[in-house]
């Protein structure tokens, strides 16, 4: 994105800002901050990775991640927040992917809410990465502004960062999966409800919630409902050794047996 420079950040001064920064996205309560000014602090002194995105001297994005096992392959992208619709994030991601490259790491790993239909359609299909494990409540009850008391479930993606489907994503040539005709409907999303379907074909479509945070505020029974049910469908199909290929439409998890 032209007009947004990506730097490592070193300073107490530069933490505050970043500290700020994701409160004002996740408004958590009192002691529930995705991260404290001293361990970004550590990180950073340490090797580890601490950005800030800027547009001129305004910060619009910061992402804090930490190198993880198995040691000098992997750096886990803890958390990245950014100004929404201005592809931020994205370039965040690419200087990530640049970082990680240089010091030899193939891949990086983040979590993020199988719920949220615009993080699945970026992770998957703009950026190429994978969801390898289903994580129910990982983080326990998160109460802050976006997550609204709801249990953490989480995926963990896997970022391949030289895979052939990630050098096309990274080149804007977003991953678009081929559905066959006798793909099974494992979740249906019906008037804002989730309706269990069929699991049993070899290539089976997961719907998730179109916008689960103004959900959690206007019907929290529903909310609930759809973190049960995809928890169940998905999280039960990885765990029958399914996986996660694609994100259909913006709309539905796209999930293959490889038999």
């Amino acid at each position: 994105m032209t007009g947004v420079a990506v730097r490592e950040l070193h300073t107490i001064a530069e933490f505050e800002d970043v500290f700020r920064f994701f409160d004002d996205i996740w408004h958590p309560e009192p002691g529930g901050a995705p991260i404290t000014v001293e361990l970004m602090r550590a990180l950073s002194h340490s090797g580890n990775y601490v950005t800030g995105a800027y547009e001129g001297d305004r910060l619009s994005g910061a992402s804090v991640g930490f190198l993880a096992a198995p040691a000098g392959r992997v750096l886990h992208s803890h958390v990245t927040g950014a100004s929404i619709g201005r592809g931020i994030g994205y370039t965040l991601k690419l200087h990530q992917r640049d970082w990680a490259l240089a010091r030899g790491l193939d891949r990086i790993t983040w979590t993020y809410d199988p719920l949220v239909r615009r993080n699945a359609h970026f992770n998957l299909a703009k950026l190429g990465a994978r969801p390898e494990e289903y994580l129910p409540s990982f983080y326990g009850t998160m109460e802050d502004a976006i997550n609204g008391g709801d249990e953490s479930d989480r995926m963990l993606a896997i970022w391949r960062l030289t895979d052939p489907h990630v050098l096309a994503a990274v080149r804007r040539e977003p991953y678009a999966p081929q559905i066959p005709p006798d793909a099974a409907i494992g979740l249906a999303d019906r008037d804002g409800h989730p309706v269990p379907g069929r699991t049993d074909a070899r290539t089976v479509l997961v719907a998730v919630p179109g916008d689960i945070e103004s959900l959690r505020r206007t019907d929290p029974g529903a909310a609930k409902a759809w973190r049960h049910a995809v928890r169940e469908v998905l999280g039960g199909l990885l765990r029958d050794d399914y996986r996660v290929t694609g994100f259909h439409r913006k709309s539905c998890y796209v999930v293959e047996h490889p038999a």
